[in-house]
């Protein structure tokens, strides 16, 4: 008896210990700890999104080139509608009836296919204007269930440099399983400095509970904002681009197919990278890029392809520098080495042509003029040499030359998409000639030509490599992130192992090109009072017109831009190339055109190529 007393005195000290933990338990949690509140008064509260203001773009001058503008997307929760006056939702949002029918259709399926929840707030139309969000407000109360969501969406200040700011797109469900940060409905960039720098401009999103009552109005905060997170804002990003010289660039190339590359020497900054034809950025802004962008996707000129990156041309007598200085480095030519021209190279088996001019000529006469039998002479002594033993292994050393001038691989921008062009090797020529080939078989490439393929971004940081004598830094956009520091590999010179002596022949070849006079391929680029350096090229194109190239930098001495322009079918590289590369200089380097050069410039803006073409 003793010990059943004992028991039941024991079970009931300890259920009175339990009754007591719980209630201390529950005391702390109504006194202080709230939170079981915060879950408990769920059907009356709203967690509401803060997406934050994304950083702002500026160009190298703090010229801002994109800011932010407000929508809203228009939320709803299905559980929570009750009878609904579609016409009335219709009239209050501003849209056509049959639109409000086909989102509550698109609605029912999601529900249906379970990829969106009956009970959770989900889109049904996204990125209402500002204004038109402001009428809908009004009348929010009468439809149980809906509420706005603020979303920040681009506001292009300028219609400039699509190709390189790029633009905004709703995350894919493919890539929301890589990325855990976003949510259904999300924007993030697409393309351009938009995706590059995504990390840095989007920011971090916060939320907000507010009251709402039984129709689903807001009331106010909830707990005061105790359980708020505010947004972070993104950062800004200072861009290399100066924003006249851009819409400077894409005025010239109007009514032309084709780019141009500014670069800054001394760091890489690109100065303009115009690719045209080209677009608005706004029109790939809110809803009207549903029905803008099939337009540009399917026009048959190709505005959303970004030529600077992402074309591959012969570079064609441009690349005369090139061969120059790598045969004075590997000493099978001398400046004052001068070849015979009879209006071409001419052997047994194969001629190449070239235009009437003085002949002989040593190797900066050679530049000036552009003399294609010069440097088929000096291309078949570069793979001839004989320390190399064949042709094979002298194309080899050739292209090992290329590849430190930043030809063949992506050089690095901070552009996505970049292409690598093509430089063939050896083993190319071997598996299309059955291994049976020599310097002759492949002399094209001495003028530029054959199986050489380039982009307009490498062609332009070649000519910053001759600027400045032998390097190069990675061409790139970003100039500045607000806080953070641009990556080093930016900061980085590459040198194309060639001796600074031998770029001096080659300049003033260059000089002599635009200065020297009768025979000189690009007088029509001379510019008062600058020493502008430059050479032409024409690329020969099977489909039509030749391609039109030139390359330049200036002040010949301390040089503060180097350019490369390609106009599609724009036929010699004096036509159109040379003209729009030294407006381009003149442009950056005095912020005017001079009076003597004002017919140039209105020949350049009213020339039409694409309508010419296809008349």
């Amino acid at each position: 008896m003793g010990n059943l007393n004992n028991r039941t005195i024991i079970i009931s000290l300890i259920i009175i210990v339990v009754a007591i933990i719980f209630s201390i338990k529950l005391f702390l949690l109504q006194v202080f700890d709230p939170s079981y509140k915060f879950s408990a008064e769920s059907n009356t509260r709203r967690k509401i999104t803060e997406y934050p203001a994304r950083g702002l773009i500026f160009d190298r001058n703090n010229k801002l080139l994109v800011s932010n503008q407000a929508v809203y997307d228009i939320m709803v929760v299905p559980n929570e509608i009750e009878k609904i006056d579609t016409l009335a939702l219709a009239q209050s949002m501003g849209i056509d009836i049959e639109e409000v029918k086909d989102l509550f259709r698109k609605m029912n399926e999601n529900l249906r296919a379970r990829k969106i929840s009956s009970f959770r707030p989900s889109v049904f139309y996204k990125q209402m204007p500002a204004a038109q969000y402001g009428f809908f407000q009004e009348k929010l109360f009468k439809f149980k269930g809906f509420y706005g969501q603020r979303r920040i969406v681009r506001n292009y200040e300028y219609p400039i440099a699509a190709n390189i700011l790029g633009y905004l797109g709703e995350i894919s469900e493919e890539e929301l399983k890589k990325q855990p940060y976003y949510s259904q409905g999300d924007y993030w960039g697409i393309s351009g400095v938009e995706k590059v720098y995504e990390k840095a401009l989007r920011g971090e999103k916060g939320a907000k509970y507010v009251l709402v009552d039984v129709h689903g109005r807001q009331k106010g905060s909830f707990r005061e904002g105790k359980f708020d997170i505010p947004a972070v804002s993104g950062k800004n990003l200072t861009l290399t681009i100066d924003r006249e010289l851009q819409e400077y660039g894409e005025l010239l190339m109007q009514n032309k197919i084709g780019s141009i590359v500014a670069i800054e020497p001394s760091t890489g900054e690109i100065l303009a990278m115009v690719s045209s034809p080209s677009y608005d950025p706004s029109m790939l802004v809110g809803r009207n890029r549903n029905k803008n962008f099939p337009i540009l996707a399917n026009d048959t000129l190709y505005p959303l392809f970004n030529r600077p990156l992402q074309s591959g041309y012969p570079p064609g007598s441009t690349f005369k520098t090139i061969n120059a200085l790598i045969g004075l480095q590997e000493g099978v030519l001398q400046p004052h080495n001068r070849y015979e021209c009879f209006m071409g190279y001419h052997t047994p088996a194969l001629s190449v042509g070239c235009h009437y001019h003085i002949s002989p000529l040593d190797l900066p006469q050679s530049i000036q003029m552009s003399c294609n039998a010069y440097y088929c002479h000096v291309f078949r002594n570069i793979l001839d040499n004989p320390q190399y033993g064949s042709a094979k292994k002298g194309l080899n050393v050739w292209k090992d030359y290329l590849v430190k001038f930043g030809f063949g691989y992506r050089l690095g921008t901070d552009l996505s998409n970049e292409a690598r062009g093509f430089i063939p090797n050896s083993d190319y020529y071997d598996q299309i000639y059955n291994g049976s080939w020599g310097s002759l078989t492949v002399v094209s490439l001495a003028i530029g030509q054959g199986e050489l393929l380039t982009t307009p971004l490498q062609m332009a940081n070649m000519t910053a490599a001759i600027a400045n004598r032998g390097y190069w830094y990675t061409p790139h956009v970003a100039k500045d992130i607000e806080n953070d520091t641009i990556p080093s590999r930016f900061l980085e010179p590459h040198f194309v192992d060639i001796d600074s002596s031998y770029f001096e022949p080659v300049i003033k070849g260059m000089e002599l090109a635009i200065w020297g006079g009768e025979g000189s391929t690009a007088r029509i680029a001379q510019i008062p009072g600058i020493s502008i350096c430059g050479k032409t090229g024409t690329a020969q194109n099977p489909h039509g017109e030749d391609h039109s190239i030139f390359i330049a930098f200036a002040p010949k001495e301390d040089p503060l831009i180097a350019v490369a322009t390609y106009v599609e079918n724009g036929s010699f590289g004096s036509t159109y190339g040379a003209p729009i590369a030294s407006l381009i200089i003149e442009k950056y380097l005095t912020g005017q055109i001079h009076r003597s050069r004002k017919w140039i410039e209105k020949r350049m803006l009213e020339a039409d190529l694409i309508h010419e073409r296809n008349r």
